[in-house]
């Protein structure tokens, strides 16, 4: 920005002047009569001028009068003469200051910006991003290789033991660093993964409303998932398929994805801190994550691990990042962060959802998976370009309806499954606890209460009420979590499985609605409470 005096580059016109007094005194000529005087005529004052200096600040020289010869004598001396001087000259300097900068604070300051720099807003940061990648969406296929080769996960050698005096080290999923992650906090801190560690996972069951039998239900249900684990270490939606472990288990499902059918099932042991390190289903976790690297399609854009549908892509996603956050296993890091590139690749960067295909205007389900897979690769530090969340805020956005409290499917007519959706996202994306719409989008989850066969409505609103905490996560806990022990089947192979239709559960079949129901007994701890753990006292 650069400002300049509205006058101009005139020299400014200094309103002070040294000159002689009319009664000053007259010097006496001494080749006169004694006793007669003569006044001298006395010559023109020096005259004062602002010159600029083209090296430096404006310089005052002081121009003498004609030379007549005259030579102050008696009182008129050359000091005192001098201190005159130089004394009305720093007068007319202040004078020309003052001058100066009254005119220029009040007067004639133009101001303007030569070149504008723009703000780092959303929009903007959004827009560049995606100028600078012309080739998105552009429905064009490319060309891709299966990810073979996959080195299998091995156990962990004498080399990764801790060297001595490490007793203290934090290795795994717990922080380098002791964290307090249930700190009063109104906005989203927390949300990690450190409560499916052991002892952790004991105390959130207790403090979070869980009990033993809602335990013991998540260790049946995880038991009949294993039971129907293929050889290859694939899971199917339609269990049936498998003739010598699942044809005598009703309800098959119909989904054809395999990456999705064995990631939903890898969720929920994650989710109670089995992994291929640790644990009693290291095996079947192990085979289920390398089936999922075999699976992966690898382009330029990324790891497709779609097989036909993004919610393949979401569930795989989440699955590996999670994987890799819990056991820092570098034979999984590439195939994580390339399932979140290619996430980011599939955005639709108009809307900022996703859907089936890459491009696709989206819809709030489809979203929901992908955002989360988002957010687990931004908690196992991953890469996750900030552009992409601003887009899914946008989509947000457009199909929200009561200033944010409700959400509908691909525009703003509102339902419960994609309200408890909007609602979960809203939340890890920045909302903090205090916000209006989110207390009454909670409100609207209370009021509708628990449903008794839509799964998955029922996996997203558990998981809003628990983070928002208060009487009314007590209140939709207590019908949550009985509702799922009474439903557990616990006849003959079925035994430990769940199966409702509603919310697309015919499709998933059996497999879908055991493993959401899992992940839904398992809400005490499968993520920590976003909010804190005092808010869970505290509410409306």
């Amino acid at each position: 920005m650069t400002g300049s005096p509205a006058t101009g580059s005139e020299p400014l016109d200094l309103p002070g002047v040294l000159a002689g007094d009319a009664g000053a005194p007259q010097a006496q000529d001494g080749g006169g009569e004694p006793g007669s005087r003569r006044v001298h005529e006395l010559p023109p004052p020096p005259r004062v001028s602002q010159q600029p200096d083209v090296d430096g600040p404006a310089r005052v020289a002081v121009e003498a009068g004609p030379a007549h010869g005259w030579t102050p004598r008696g009182r008129f001396s050359g000091p005192f003469l001098s201190a005159v001087f130089h004394a009305g000259l720093l007068v007319v300097l202040a004078v020309a200051a003052d001058v100066s900068h009254r005119a220029a604070r009040f007067d004639g300051v133009i101001a303007r910006i030569d070149d504008p720099e723009p703000l780092l807003t959303d929009e903007l940061l959004v827009e560049e991003w995606i100028v600078n990648q012309p080739d998105r969406n552009d429905g064009v296929e490319v060309e891709i290789e299966m990810a073979c080769e996959v080195p299998a996960l091995e156990e962990p050698g004498p080399e990764c033991d801790a060297p001595e005096g490490a007793d203290d080290m934090v290795v795994g999923i717990g922080p380098q660093r002791q964290t307090d992650w249930l700190l009063l906090s109104d906005r989203p801190v927390g949300g990690g993964l450190d409560g499916r560690q052991r002892e952790a996972r004991a105390a959130l069951v207790t403090s979070g409303g869980g009990t033993p039998e809602s335990e013991s239900a998540v260790e049946r249900g995880l038991r009949w998932l294993v039971a129907h684990q293929r050889d290859d270490g694939s899971w199917h939606f339609n269990h049936q398929d498998d003739l010598y472990r699942g044809a005598e288990c009703r309800n098959p499902g119909t989904e054809p994805s395999t990456t999705a059918a064995t990631a939903i099932v890898l969720l929920p042991l994650l989710g109670a801190g089995y992994t291929h390190r640790e644990g009693e289903y290291q095996q079947a976790v192990q085979r289920g994550l390398y089936y999922l690297m075999q699976r992966a399609l690898l382009s330029d854009r990324g790891h497709d691990l779609r097989e036909g549908t993004m919610y393949a892509q979401g569930l795989a996603t989440i699955a590996l990042c999670e994987a890799y956050a819990m056991t820092r296993d570098e034979q999984l890091r590439p195939f994580a962060q390339g399932g979140i590139d290619f996430i980011c690749y599939a955005q639709d960067t108009k809307g900022g959802g996703w859907r089936y295909t890459p491009g696709e205007p989206g819809d709030t389900t489809v979203t929901g998976w992908q955002l989360m897979a988002l957010k687990s690769g931004q908690m196992a530090g991953l890469k996750v370009p900030t552009p992409t969340i601003f887009l899914a805020k946008r989509f947000l956005d457009g199909v929200q309806s009561d200033y944010g409290s409700q959400y509908g499917y691909m525009d703003p007519r509102p339902g419960e499954a994609t309200t408890a959706i909007g609602l979960l996202l809203r939340m890890y994306t920045g909302w903090p606890r205090s916000h209006p719409e989110l207390g009454r989008g909670v409100r609207h989850l209370s009021e509708w209460g628990p449903s008794e066969d839509n799964m998955y409505y029922n996996y997203y609103a558990t998981q809003v009420m628990r983070h928002f905490g208060g009487p009314r996560w007590k209140a939709w806990n207590e019908k949550m979590r009985e509702h799922l022990i009474k439903t557990q089947s616990r006849q003959g192979l079925e035994n430990g499985s769940w199966y409702f239709s509603g919310g697309h559960g015919e499709k998933g079949g059996r497999l879908y609605n055991t493993a959401m129901a899992v992940m839904t007994l398992e809400v005490y701890y499968r993520y920590m409470p976003l909010y804190g753990r005092e808010v869970l006292e505290t509410g409306f």
